[in-house]
C-alpha cells in the first residue's frame, strides 16, 4: 500500500488508467452509477441551500452564505468518489485517455452521453422529491424563495458568462478529483476534495450537474404560489420568473455551462498535465498504486 501522496506525474497515469476503466463500463453500470452521482450532487446542493438560505436571501450576507454553502457541498463529490458514482464533470478527464490513445473518441462520448442523461435523471428526481417533501417551506418559505432566486439567476446569465463560469468551476472540480487520485486513504481523499469544492461554491461558479438540481428545484418551487410570493419579497422580479422554465434552462444555462465544464476539466486539467508530463506517461500501463 502506498504510504505517501502520489506525485503529479503518477496521478496522471492513474487518471489515464481510470479513463480506460470508464470507457469499458457497461450501459447498466454507467446508468445506475450516473443516476446515483446525480442524486449525490443534488443532495449536496439542497443541503448547502438549507444551511445558508437565510444568508443567501439578502445581499449583505451573500458572500458569507456562499462560504457556508461551500462547506456542505463537498459531501456530494465525496460520495461520488468514495461511495461510487459516475459524474459527467469528472469524466471530462477522459479527454487525456483519448489524446494518449488509451481510449477512443466514440467510447468517451458514449460514456459522457449515458452518464450525462443519468446524472440529469438523478438530480431532477431529487429536486422533485424535495418539492414534495415540503421542505421548501422551511424558514417561513424563505428556503423556497431562495431556491427560486438561485434558479432564476442561473437561467438569466448571458451565454458567454455562463460558459466562463462553467470553465472556472470544472477546473476546480477536476482538480478535486485529480487530488483524490493521489491520496491513499479515505480521509485523505475527503480532504483532497473538500477545499477545491469549497472554493468553487464560495466563488459562485457554474456546475452543470449541480444546476440539474438547482434550476429544476426552482421550477418546481415556482408552482407553489406561496413560495413564488416569498421569492418576490427577496427581489425576484416577474421578468425573472418568466424566464425560469425548462427551455430557458436547457438553452441559456445547461448548454453553455456544459461546454464550459468540458473545457475546464478536459483542457485546463487533463490536457495541461499531459503537456507538462508528456514524457512521464505510460501507454497501456496499470495505475501506479
Amino acid at each position: 500500500m502506498n504510504k505517501h501522496p502520489l506525485k503529479p506525474q503518477e496521478i496522471l497515469n492513474v487518471s489515464l488508467s481510470v479513463s480506460e476503466s470508464k470507457a469499458g463500463s457497461g450501459f447498466v453500470k454507467l446508468a445506475v452509477l450516473g443516476f446515483l452521482a446525480g442524486a449525490f450532487i443534488a443532495f449536496a446542493a439542497e443541503g448547502s441551500n438549507m444551511a445558508a438560505f437565510n444568508l443567501l436571501a439578502v445581499p449583505e450576507s451573500y458572500g458569507l452564505g456562499r462560504t457556508l454553502a461551500g462547506t456542505v457541498f463537498g459531501v456530494g463529490l465525496m460520495l461520488v468518489v468514495l461511495a461510487g458514482g459516475e459524474l459527467f464533470t469528472g469524466n471530462t478527464l477522459m479527454i487525456g485517455g483519448v489524446i494518449r490513445s488509451r481510449i477512443t473518441v466514440s467510447s468517451m462520448l458514449r460514456n459522457w452521453l449515458i452518464v450525462y442523461v443519468a446524472n440529469f435523471t438523478g438530480s431532477v428526481f431529487l429536486a422533485w422529491l424535495m418539492y414534495h417533501s415540503g421542505l421548501f417551506h422551511s424558514g417561513g418559505d424563505v428556503l423556497g424563495a431562495v431556491t427560486i432566486k438561485i434558479a432564476a439567476g442561473k437561467v438569466g446569465l448571458p451565454f458567454a458568462r455562463a460558459l466562463i463560469l462553467g470553465v472556472l468551476c470544472n477546473w476546480l472540480v477536476c482538480l478535486a478529483v485529480w487530488l483524490s487520485f493521489g491520496a491513499d486513504t479515505m480521509a485523505g481523499k475527503m480532504l483532497a476534495i473538500f477545499f477545491p469544492i469549497w472554493l468553487f461554491i464560495t466563488s459562485g461558479f457554474e456546475h452543470s450537474v449541480a444546476n440539474m438540481y438547482y434550476v429544476p428545484a426552482g421550477i418546481f418551487a415556482m408552482s407553489d404560489a406561496a413560495l413564488t410570493e416569498a421569492a418576490r419579497s427577496i427581489g425576484v422580479t416577474s421578468e425573472m420568473l418568466d424566464t425560469l422554465n425548462w427551455p430557458g434552462f436547457l438553452a441559456h444555462n445547461l448548454l453553455p455551462v456544459t461546454i464550459g465544464n468540458i473545457i475546464g476539466g478536459g483542457v485546463f486539467v487533463s490536457v495541461a498535465y499531459l503537456l507538462a508530463f508528456r514524457r512521464d506517461t505510460k501507454d497501456g500501463s496499470a495505475a501506479p498504486r
